[in-house]
């Protein structure tokens, strides 16, 4: 039996059943309670709960909810919603602690998870996280019989997002209605539908739906990368909409499909939004080590500064906020909208990619094909008894001495020509990623085959 329980400093993921159970959540939710309390002075509070649409999620979310009421603090149920719904939901309860979030964002459907939410409304720091996971680890007690937390529900969540989005200034949402998008949205049967439509329908768009059924039943790989996005593309051209839409289950990344139902990599989602922030708004941008080099040149289009940080929402928060920057994300589909709050945000994403669209009067095929354009190749190594370092440390050594060696997370080389790879291993699955990127599709494909070949081989 598989028994894969993924711990790392922004919570656990997991197969459920195997590696990840109720027992494992309700010990993980004490820790969490545990680390509340003492943050908060052991006065007390809330903490918010909330889950994606995963069949496993209302079984866990009972589990997570006990670990916490263990620890005596109340906690308050949101239901069935996105992730970053619940980060502002968070930021928005003056008597919220703290969130916790059962989802494991893109992974197929029989994994789930937790995204542990601090009180400031983003996701813990990599340093508290640790603090988290070694109460987990060690185990945390529990208070008596007649100081356990109560339980009760919050309501709204997802319709006071919506509004949040709504009411921003950068958001013209008269000439964004004025444009009458027509609209393919897939949601993959994830939590979506409870802010993408009623976000998009605001706008004056019509919508024609694509797997809206929120009952966790993905029908396809749950990641919107482009060879996941067949059937989106399929209805973009049958029903001659403007563009697709795909988010992954718990909604923190959108992907685009043009006109011609073509999928145009989740890169330029953040790119757009970039270019979009940059000349209304000028300030820093940051993106991780893994996103395209399309999002360095919106940033150059619109004359601001541009930073990479390690892969992860945390740390291109930590980074942002290091910079004090106006924009940032994950290349990954991922946009943070500070305007907003501190996350990756999809409906965001979404409200800022139209108003890019309503602003140029351009379809987005049009856009992208008039701007430069790489060809990224993601690949994955299972780690298995791979000996991560090792492997490296044997691409630290292999690199020519003119290519550039950035060693924030894992390794990223890149070349004279502007061509990189980055090697790390994932925090969210038993892999290591290898993500290259370059002008032309083989010379991309070479990069990667280049890591591939130094794997190390048991003897």
């Amino acid at each position: 039996m598989n028994e894969v329980l993924i711990i790392s400093a922004s919570g656990i993921r997991g197969v459920v059943g195997e590696g990840l159970t109720p027992e494992v959540v309700a010990r993980y939710g004490a820790a969490f309670g545990s680390w509340v309390s003492d943050r908060s002075g052991g006065a007390g509070g809330v903490v918010l709960v909330g889950r994606d649409t995963r069949t496993s999620g209302d079984l866990l979310l009972d589990a997570v909810t006990a670990g916490v009421r263990s620890q005596g603090l109340d906690v308050l149920d949101m239901g069935v919603m996105a992730s970053p719904t619940g980060l502002l939901a968070v930021e928005e309860t003056d008597a919220a602690l703290g969130g916790l979030l059962v989802t494991a964002s893109h992974n197929p459907a029989q994994w789930n998870g937790l995204k542990l939410v601090a009180p400031e409304g983003r996701f813990l720091t990599p340093e508290d996280g640790r603090d988290v996971e070694a109460r987990f680890r060690a185990g945390v007690g529990g208070v008596e019989w007649d100081a356990v937390g109560g339980r009760g529900q919050l309501e709204g969540a997802n319709e006071r997002h919506v509004e949040r989005v709504l009411d921003l200034p950068i958001v013209d949402a008269a000439s964004i209605a004025d444009r009458r998008f027509r609209v393919v949205l897939d949601c993959v049967r994830g939590a979506g539908v409870y802010t993408m439509l009623p976000l998009l329908e605001a706008l004056g768009c019509q919508v024609i739906g694509v797997d809206l059924e929120p009952d966790g039943r993905f029908p396809r790989p749950p990641e919107p990368v482009p060879e996941n996005l067949g059937k989106l593309g399929e209805a973009v051209r049958r029903e001659g909409a403007d563009f697709g839409l795909a988010v992954d289950p718990d909604v923190d990344r959108l992907a685009l499909v043009d006109e011609s139902g073509t999928p145009v990599g989740e890169d330029w989602t953040l790119t757009l939004a970039v270019e979009l922030v940059g000349e209304l708004e000028p300030g820093p941008v940051v993106t991780n080590l893994s996103s395209s080099r399309s999002i360095g040149d919106a940033a150059a289009r619109v004359g601001v500064p541009f930073y990479r940080a390690p892969v992860g929402e945390a740390n291109v928060v930590g980074r942002m906020l290091e910079v004090g920057a106006t924009i940032g994300g994950e290349g990954n589909g991922g946009v943070i909208y500070p305007g907003l709050h501190l996350t990756r945000d999809a409906p965001l994403a979404t409200a800022l990619i139209l108003q890019f669209l309503a602003r140029s009067g351009q379809s987005l095929g049009q856009i992208v094909g008039e701007r430069p354009g790489y060809r990224i190749s993601k690949h994955k190594i299972d780690r298995g008894g791979l000996a991560v370092p090792e492997l490296l440390e044997a691409l630290r050594g292999a690199a020519p001495d003119d290519v550039l060696q950035d060693l924030q997370d894992g390794i990223r080389l890149e070349w004279p020509d502007g061509a990189w790879v980055h090697v790390r291993p994932s925090g969210t699955e038993p892999i290591v990623r290898v993500v290259a990127e370059a002008q032309q599709d083989d010379r991309a494909s070479e990069l990667a085959d280049w890591v591939r070949a130094r794997v190390p081989q048991d003897e």
